[in-house]
C-alpha cells in the first residue's frame, strides 16, 4: 500500500505541476562517465613506448661512437643531423619532430607507470612478496627507481651536451662544436663517473623492460619468447657497455 500511495503521489505531483528532481548530469541518458584507462591498455602504452626508447638510445649509442673516428667526423655528423631533411625541412626541422615525438612518449611512459605503480601498491595491499632474490626480480623492483634516476640523467644530459647551461655544461662549451664539448664535459670525472652509472642503471632498465615488452605484447611461443628476451638483453649490453666507454675513454686520454 506504501509504495502504491508513493506512485501515485509522485504521479499527482507531476501532474499538478510540481517540479520533479532531476538526475545528477553523470546519470543522464546518452552521457557516459570517462571510463579510465585499462590495466592492459597502460601496460601496452608502456611497451610501445619503451621500444621507440630502445632503438633510440641504439642509435644514439651508434652515433656516439663516432667520437672515436675524430672530431672532423663526430662534428659532420652532428651537423647532418641538424640538416636531415633539408630543405624540405627547415634547419633542424628533423630533429624538433624526432624531439617532440621523444617527448610525448617520454610523458605517456612515465604517466603509465606512475598509474600502474599505484594500482600495484594498492592491490598488493600491506602484505609484500617474499622470496624475491634473483637478478630479473631485483631490477623489476627497482624499474620506478631506475626511471627517476634516468629522468634526472636526461634532464641533466640535455643541459650539458645540448643546451650548454652552467653548471651543468663545462666553462669552455661552445655551440657548433660536438666532439669538444664532448671531451670537455667527460673531462671532469665527477661527470664521467656520473655518466657511467647511468648507463648502468639504463643497462638494468632496458633489460627488463624489454623482457617485460615480450610479455605485454602477448608472445606465446616458447621459442619466440626466448628469441625476444636474448634480443632484448642484447641490445640492453650492447647500449649500456658502448655508452660506457666514451667516459672512460676521455678519463684514459683515449679521446682527445
Amino acid at each position: 500500500m506504501t509504495s502504491a500511495v508513493d506512485s501515485s503521489g509522485s504521479a499527482d505531483a507531476a501532474d499538478a505541476g510540481h517540479e520533479v528532481p532531476r538526475q545528477p548530469a553523470g546519470q543522464r541518458a546518452g552521457w557516459q562517465p570517462r571510463v579510465p584507462l585499462s590495466t592492459v591498455t597502460l601496460k601496452l602504452v608502456m611497451a610501445f613506448t619503451g621500444i621507440v626508447f630502445a632503438l633510440f638510445v641504439l642509435v644514439h649509442m651508434i652515433g656516439n661512437l663516432k667520437a672515436y673516428t675524430g672530431a672532423a667526423h663526430f662534428d659532420d655528423y652532428a651537423h647532418w643531423l641538424r640538416t636531415l631533411g633539408e630543405p624540405l625541412l627547415p634547419y633542424e626541422g628533423a630533429l624538433w619532430i624526432f624531439r617532440v615525438v621523444l617527448l610525448a612518449c617520454l610523458l605517456a611512459h612515465v604517466g603509465a607507470a606512475v598509474v600502474l605503480t599505484v594500482r600495484g601498491r594498492r592491490a598488493r595491499g600491506a602484505f609484500r612478496r617474499t622470496g624475491m632474490r634473483s637478478l630479473r626480480s631485483f631490477t623489476g623492483r627497482t624499474m620506478l627507481v631506475g626511471g627517476v634516476v634516468l629522468l634526472l640523467f636526461i634532464v641533466f644530459h640535455i643541459l650539458d651536451l645540448t643546451v650548454g647551461a652552467a653548471p651543468a655544461a663545462s666553462g669552455s662549451f661552445a655551440s657548433g662544436q660536438a666532439y669538444d664539448n664532448l671531451v670537455a664535459s667527460f673531462d671532469r670525472p665527477a661527470v664521467a663517473l656520473f655518466y657511467f652509472l647511468a648507463m648502468a642503471v639504463l643497462g638494468a632498465h632496458l633489460a627488463h623492460g624489454l623482457w617485460t615488452v615480450v610479455n605485454d605484447l602477448g608472445v606465446t611461443g616458447r621459442r619466440t619468447r626466448q628469441v625476444g628476451v636474448a634480443v632484448g638483453g642484447l641490445l640492453a649490453l650492447a647500449v649500456m657497455v658502448g655508452n660506457m666507454t666514451i667516459p672512460v675513454a676521455v678519463q684514459l686520454g683515449a679521446v682527445r
